[in-house]
């Protein structure tokens, strides 16, 4: 799958929904049967599940950042400015971020740097808006299929690599899949997901990969938890009918040429950025004192 139109537009053609238009496609691209891809999805999202949980009662250390996730969840419990729903997503997305940090197993999706920000917004989503849906688990499963197309886009039109196109490329996609996927289970059509990601990506244009030390803990573990805001302000934007002025396709092209632009000391080599700071370099020289 290179293009969100395209499908978009398979979809419209064919009366169909976005998640069966994507496994169609899948399906005649790889001569796996749909059904099969659907049921691999659903072990994916079940993998995901126990990670998250797994995550959410982990003792295992980061070795730069404290554990934030607890941190959410009880400020989330005592209410907030953000709302339930983006303190949650937030809490669950710093939790498997740091989780993979400290070497436990999670989904890449579509990367381990961005683990946190998909399931962040599909499991809030089913705590605060799925407790009525009939047969959950198969709805999350559709808005993954929808998620993994996009990020299939991505990779195909410019690239889900930190080291090629920065952390827009990481994050980035993942919170514009986070947000398609909420745009679905909301009941969006094919436009307002193609808005939604297209509005996603536009603000995380740029964004470098600048990891202290290497690791990939500051700033990655707080950008899971603060992206999962921005796809979801963007799903809500384009439930709203406000639309993005470029298609999701050139924002995606626009995207990778950014990244191919993006100075080598910027894609995940740790030479400049947050990496390079004062601070930065006292801890990063700290970590090489203590016993591994």
């Amino acid at each position: 799958m290179r293009s969100l139109l395209d499908l978009t537009k398979l979809a419209d053609e064919l009366d169909m929904y976005l998640h069966e238009a994507v496994l169609a496609t899948d399906s005649e691209a790889t001569g796996v049967s749909s059904d099969e891809i659907f049921d691999l999805i659903s072990s994916r999202l079940k993998d995901m599940r126990r990670s998250a949980e797994e995550a959410s009662s982990s003792n295992n250390p980061c070795r730069l950042v404290p554990k934030t996730g607890p941190l959410m969840r009880a400020y989330s419990e005592k209410g907030g400015m953000c709302g339930g729903f983006i303190l949650r997503a937030s809490a669950i997305a710093l939790e498997v971020a740091t989780y993979n940090a400290s070497m436990g197993r999670i989904v890449a999706a579509p990367t381990a740097g961005s683990c946190g920000i998909l399931p962040g917004m599909l499991f809030a989503w089913e705590e605060f808006y799925g407790k009525d849906v009939a047969d959950k688990e198969r709805k999350l499963t559709e808005a993954l299929i929808v998620a993994g197309a996009v990020g299939e886009i991505i990779a195909n039109r410019a690239t889900l690599a930190g080291a090629e196109g920065g952390c827009q490329a990481e994050c980035g996609a993942a919170a514009a899949m986070g947000s398609a996927a909420l745009a679905y289970l909301q009941g969006g059509s094919c436009e307002a997901v193609s808005n939604a990601v297209a509005l996603t990506l536009k603000s995380v244009l740029g964004l470098v990969c600048d990891p202290v030390g290497g690791l990939v803990e500051s700033p990655c573990i707080k950008r899971n938890g603060l992206l999962v805001s921005v796809g979801a302000l963007a799903a809500d934007m384009a439930m709203a009918g406000i639309t993005s002025l470029i298609p999701a396709d050139e924002v995606i092209d626009a995207m990778g040429q950014i990244g191919r632009s993006i100075p080598p000391s910027l894609r995940e080599t740790s030479r400049g950025g947050l990496a390079v700071t004062p601070t930065a370099k006292k801890l990063v020289k700290g970590l090489g004192t203590k016993k591994r």
